[in-house]
């Protein structure tokens, strides 16, 4: 599957995967400072922003289409960098294919399995996309009814889009995700990645709890650990400035 993205910058090759309900353009602001020191590449997921949609949402499949895309720009390595689910498929990358991935770095995510979090939200889009809206505001308030935080809201809709005749959609596969959300959820698994990898967790989130450190070293056994304060799960839009320092130390030492 050939996947959209945009690339800025020059030097050794960095790609970033985004999360759930997410686009490429969620690290824009960050892929500029990134720019300075790296050829940055800032992917759309499949099912998300730009990029096909396809039924299977397996972390193989999704590795599968980074790899596809590296071999179409000739990328033989590259740091790799994923928030929440794009910190998933990220792990499962270098599990998968080790000898082209040079280090990794995972936003505020750990290789465990995650109770759903996110059926509230589809029952929102799903509402959206019933009602047959003709307008943002519109449609943010029928989510205000499953989605109580208007950060998230909005976060949301910036994937609600004028179709060819006007209507606004969903331009992400809302079905396809929700049909496949228990893939979702699961473990990436393989034999260990001996490169080197950080984790990076908010210090308000609980998906990185110091008992699923274990599970950490586990399949990346040489991975550091940090945690950036005063952050939840959105810590490189809550904090980016602070997110960037302590993700090209990582990247230049490496």
């Amino acid at each position: 599957m050939r996947l959209n993205y945009y690339s800025v910058g020059t030097g050794p090759n960095l790609i970033i995967l985004h999360g759930l309900f997410g686009s490429a353009s969620n690290f824009r602001t960050l892929a500029k400072l990134y720019g300075a020191h790296f050829t940055v590449y800032c992917l759309d997921l499949r099912n998300h922003g730009a990029s096909p949609h396809d039924d299977d949402v397996s972390f193989d499949a999704m590795a599968s289409d980074i790899i596809e895309f590296m071999d179409d720009h000739k990328l033989k390595n590259s740091a790799l960098m994923g928030h929440s689910l794009g910190g998933k498929v990220a792990m499962q990358v270098a599990l998968n294919f080790p000898e082209r991935i040079s280090c990794l770095i995972a936003g505020d995510i750990a290789p465990v399995e995650y109770p759903h979090h996110h059926d509230r939200i589809f029952e929102g889009m799903n509402e959206v996309s019933r009602r047959a809206v003709s307008s943002r505001k519109e449609a943010e308030q029928i989510l205000a009814d499953f989605v109580e935080m208007p950060e998230v809201r909005l976060f949301l809709l910036t994937n609600l889009v004028r179709d060819q005749d006007k209507s606004f959609v969903w331009r992400i596969n809302v079905k396809g995700l929700e049909c496949g959300y228990e893939d979702i959820t699961k473990i990436p698994n393989g034999t260990p990645y001996q490169g080197p990898s950080l984790f990076i967790r908010g210090d308000l989130s609980d998906y990185v709890k110091e008992e699923y450190f274990p599970a950490i070293y586990d399949l990346f056994p040489k991975a550091e650990i940090a945690t950036l304060a005063g952050t939840g799960h959105w810590l490189h839009a809550e904090k980016p400035k602070e997110y960037a320092a302590i993700t090209l130390k990582f990247l230049k030492k490496v």
